[in-house]
């Protein structure tokens, strides 16, 4: 099994304390945890990307850009990768250069992103925000694999016989798809063969466990290797210590802070105890056999091969945060790894020569003269005029 810790990047005050760092200070204490995400021995550091309140992740490229040149080990991950809001052209070369600047360290988890005022920032609508977001993921992924692109999108304008620079390092990028509440994302995963991310934060496991299971459906369906369909999943929150109790009592006033803050917010809490939220929620909250035991648990239903931790201390103090993730790392992560299989493709850059382009991308002869394609609901989205 492979680790990971992520960030959204939230600019809010500490749940504990109610002391608000400065923007300047936030982003150092991002740039920190990734240099001891990989001075613990964590596989991958991911930012996510948010266009709204509370959240200074506007801009993953650039922030990933300066955890590579401090770091040499750790892969890089956008967590995720609001694809559905981007020109593809310009995200394709964003992360193009930071896969060289990273020495090919780079994977995306692509989704449609959440929020109304992020949405509404880019005139993207209700009614066409998964047609944006499968559309801007096929002509990203097909840029990345061609020198030259031609295309007929519906949410950009034309590209003809195209050439896109910085052309990139890994061939191809490995891209991962978010999934929080649709089929539409888990469908497109499993339409091209791509691994899917569950969020796994917010509900307890059903809901995340069904889209996981349709996946995995869907993945038979088009054709593919049920050995090869990988998933990984996220965590509520995460504190191990040595016993229970100690876990317990240190959580509690973070989860109370932030029980607090979501009331304030008008949102209705989906776990009203602390009690609640360590049984039923995805938290790994406790010693380290109970930690290990809840993982097994969720791994009975995902079958994930990848897991990711916030990577910050969200209420706790600085030593709190960096005992309980070496504690993860001596005495949870070592049980994991053996007990969980990995992905079933390298951790290391993928330098090889392009993939063979799979069935979705290979266009008729019908659709090659007629230019414009009519995309089937919720399926491929662009009209391809590739000679």
């Amino acid at each position: 099994m492979k680790f990971l810790a992520v960030t959204l990047i939230v600019h809010a005050p500490d749940p504990v304390t109610g002391v608000q760092k400065s923007t300047n200070e936030r982003f150092r204490e991002v740039v920190d945890n990734a240099r001891l995400a990989e001075e613990l021995g964590f596989d991958g550091f991911g930012v996510g990307e948010r266009h709204e309140r509370p959240f200074i992740s506007s801009s993953p490229p650039v922030v990933l850009s300066h955890i590579a040149a401090l770091t040499s080990r750790i892969r890089l991950f956008t967590a995720v990768t609001t694809l559905s809001l981007l020109d593809p052209v310009r995200a394709f070369e964003d992360y193009a250069t930071l896969d060289h600047l990273s020495a090919g360290r780079l994977d995306l988890i692509i989704g449609k992103g959440n929020g109304t005022a992020q949405r509404e920032l880019f005139h993207v609508t209700p009614e066409d925000q998964w047609d944006r977001n499968a559309e801007n993921y096929e002509l990203f992924r097909r840029i990345w694999r061609r020198d030259r692109v031609s295309a007929l999108p519906r949410f950009r304008p034309e590209l003809a016989d195209a050439e896109v620079w910085p052309r990139p390092l890994q061939q191809p990028i490995r891209v991962w798809h978010g999934s929080a509440t649709s089929r539409e994302s888990v469908d497109l995963a499993a339409r091209y063969g791509d691994p899917l991310f569950s969020a796994n934060v917010t509900h307890p496991i059903e809901p995340y466990a069904e889209l996981v299971r349709h996946y995995r459906e869907r993945w038979e369906h088009y054709g593919h290797d049920p050995a090869r369909a990988v998933v990984g999943a996220g965590t509520a929150g995460y504190y191990a210590a040595r016993t229970s109790q100690e876990a317990i009592a240190a959580y509690r006033p973070v989860f109370e802070g932030q029980l607090a803050f979501q009331k304030s917010a008008g949102v209705e809490p989906v776990f009203a105890t602390l009690e609640d939220f360590v049984e039923r929620s995805s938290a790994l909250i406790g010693s380290p056999q109970q930690i290990i035991d809840k993982v097994h648990r969720y791994h009975e239903q995902f079958g994930h091969s990848v897991l990711h931790l916030r990577a910050e201390a969200s209420g706790l103090t600085h030593a709190q945060h960096r005992d309980s993730l070496e504690l993860f790392q001596s005495g949870i992560a070592p049980v994991l790894r053996r007990d969980i299989p990995d992905p079933p493709f390298p951790w290391a850059p993928r330098l090889a020569e392009p993939e063979r382009e799979s069935e979705p991308e290979r266009e008729s002869e019908s659709e090659r003269v007629s230019g414009r394609i009519s995309a089937p609901k919720r399926g491929p989205a662009i009209a391809p005029t590739d000679s």
